[in-house]
């Protein structure tokens, strides 16, 4: 295995979905299905497969992708699409392509008829599916039947037959075997099948009141009564199936993932209900928002590739000049692009899958590695640092009201988190609620360390905080006799005034250097201050918890270790027995009796603790 796969194993979702190996010259030599895409894809590398292409995977492979689906199901119907689309050969080696049922409808034939097939041929015809299960397809052929008339024999019984049979008997046919049909009036039943199949409802409908209102006006009753029957099954129908599946209509789903300036888009593509297909895009350098972003990929996608239109077009965020947009892509398309942002319902979880697929597409893509020395090397030009700050520790203090104070020193290392040099520290000389005390007796702590020859000071420190503990922790450092200190304070953005709306507006993330009256502004999306945001996050939630910890274990102490008899042992007994101090307190006599480890003493002791007078002290004797 090369270090460029390993890599990618090691960022693979554990959703369900398909894979795809690419080998050399981006071709796609395999496609697989997984219930989880990590462990599936792992398994081809553990030694234990025995399929003969398996073993030369590591001199073959390039690369790997994956596409997440909703389900396992979903991921059979895709994996089966992928492979008809591309024809892996190892695919084509190990497997036969006849495995979904589809429906072949061919258009050039003098009278076409509706056939169920399981391989889908370059020979002209129109194919809808595949489907996942036999009963509905046969199900969807009965619909065609009843509804739309079209021949159901073969083209060896056509030819030869003399009277016409039972389907024509009771109206289902209009036996062009032996009668004389009109073909155009026949291949406009095809037609409305055909948009039937599609899910197209509304071009369908149309189509049919039209063609009864033709055959009224030209005093063809008897087929306009048809077509009027016709056209009620028809809604009859559509309203069946929209009940078991959501929608039958083209769709393409946008999902987009961001770290600063880093962006990865995927556009699902949606056929009649089905997915069919899924196109990942990889960005650097997008420092606009979202809705400008994508306003620019669609408008770009969609005229690339202008013959595959949808009619709707779902988007997490609503785009930059949306109108504009949507009126562009209607003229290319020929008819109206509805663009939707959605807020509940099943739309909002194909725009998560979108958007989940997109993340996947980010970490396969998108080299942690070259991030990292992008905003390194960002953030040494912004800050004007003399060398690159390779390492970089971060400081925030914590309490409540002035108690259980404490400290957390965070670490990056290339700009990720080096979790072994994480710290957390109880402050000793401030007792009461003040930051730039508790800051400097970190900062002296921290320079006494490094001076008495332990880890070295790093090329940056990160303090949470505004000029007050950045001068705090100056003096700290310069009184430890570090001279020149490379060290930054780094405030949070703040509300600095507000719309007509009432809308709040927010300044940016703050930097304060030292020597310097004006704090640097960070602006949002850059990798640098994605990189400070993210290392002032980790000391934050790292401080917060300890203070936690620290709060909980001295209402416990307050709660359990002042009761007379009731030592380390029992205290640790009754907490894992009832769970909790607040069980503990609510438990019964006799409930503290049985407990493990507790005498009748002891659990009098306990309970006339919590509730005083309330139960006869046991007798001694």
């Amino acid at each position: 295995m090369t270090p460029e796969i390993a890599a990618i194993l090691e960022r693979l979702p554990t959703n369900p979905g398909v894979y795809l190996m690419r080998g050399h010259g981006r071709e796609i030599v395999y496609v697989g299905k997984a219930t989880n895409l990590r462990s599936r894809v792992r398994s081809y590398f553990s030694g234990n497969d025995p399929r003969a292409f398996v073993a030369h995977l590591d001199r073959i492979l390039t690369d790997i992708e994956t596409i997440i689906t909703a389900n396992p199901k979903e991921a059979l119907l895709l994996e089966n699409t992928l492979i008809k689309k591309h024809k892996p050969r190892f695919n084509i080696m190990l497997r036969d392509d006849k495995n979904y049922l589809s429906i072949r409808i061919d258009r050039t034939h003098e009278w076409p008829r509706v056939d169920l097939v399981r391989k889908i041929r370059n020979d002209g015809a129109s194919y809808f599916g595949p489907y996942h299960s036999a009963s509905k397809v046969r199900q969807t052929l009965h619909v065609l039947n009843r509804h739309f008339h079209l021949r159901t024999c073969r083209d060896a019984v056509l030819r030869n037959r003399r009277r016409p049979c039972l389907q024509y008997q009771i109206r289902r046919c209009p036996g062009p075997c032996v009668l004389p049909v009109d073909r155009d009036i026949y291949m406009e039943s095809v037609e409305a099948a055909c948009l039937f199949l599609t899910g197209r409802e509304k071009e369908l409908r149309e189509q049919v009141e039209q063609r009864m209102l033709q055959a009224a006006e030209d005093l063809r009753f008897e087929d306009a009564a048809r077509l009027r029957d016709q056209l009620q099954a028809i809604d009859d129908s559509l309203v069946e199936q929209h009940a078991v599946q959501t929608t039958q209509r083209d769709q393409d789903v946008l999902g987009i993932y961001r770290e600063a300036e880093r962006v990865a888009v995927t556009v699902m593509q949606y056929r009649s209900g089905a997915l069919h297909d899924v196109r990942s895009f990889a960005f650097d350098g997008q420092l606009v928002p979202d809705d400008t972003m994508l306003a620019s990929f669609v408008s770009q996608f969609y005229t690339l590739d202008a013959l595959d239109l949808p009619e709707e077009l779902l988007a997490p965020v609503a785009l930059a000049e949306q109108d504009a947009i949507a009126d562009a892509l209607a003229e290319l398309r020929g008819r109206k692009v509805k663009i939707t942002v959605p807020k509940r319902g099943d739309k909002t979880r194909l725009l998560a899958l979108a958007n989940d697929n997109a993340q996947a597409h980010f970490d396969e893509t998108l080299s942690s590695h070259a991030q990292a020395e992008t905003a390194l090397s960002k953030l040494q030009d912004r800050l004007r640092l003399a060398q690159m700050p390779r390492t970089m520790e971060c400081y925030d203090i914590s309490n409540f009201q002035g108690t259980h104070i404490v400290a957390s020193q965070v670490a990056f290392h290339d700009a990720v988190p080096d979790r072994a040099r994480y710290r957390r520290l109880k402050i000793r000389t401030a007792h009461a609620q003040d930051d730039f005390l508790s800051m400097f007796e970190v900062i002296a702590r921290r320079v006494k360390r490094a001076k008495a020859g332990g880890e070295p000071l790093p090329d940056l420190i990160v303090i949470d905080g505004g000029k007050g503990q950045l001068n705090a922790a100056l003096q700290a450092m310069r009184e430890g006799g570090v001279d020149d200190p490379v060290v930054i304070g780094l405030a949070k953005s703040r509300v600095v005034g507000t719309t007509k709306g009432d809308t709040s507006v927010r300044s940016f993330e703050r930097v304060f250097l030292p020597g310097r009256k004006d704090p640097i502004e960070m602006p949002p999306h850059a990798e640098d201050t994605y990189l400070l945001e993210r290392i002032r996050d980790e000391a934050h939630k790292t401080a917060i918890t300890y203070h936690r910890d620290l709060r909980r274990k001295a209402t416990l102490k307050s709660g359990l270790d002042d009761i007379p008899g009731i030592g380390k042992t029992r205290r640790t007994a009754l907490l894992n027995h009832f769970g909790s101090l607040k069980k503990v307190r609510a438990a019964t006599l006799t409930a503290l009796e049985q407990a493990p480890g507790m005498s009748r003493m002891a659990a009098y002791a306990v309970f006339d603790h919590f509730h005083p007078g309330e139960a006869d002290p046991p007798d001694p004797s």
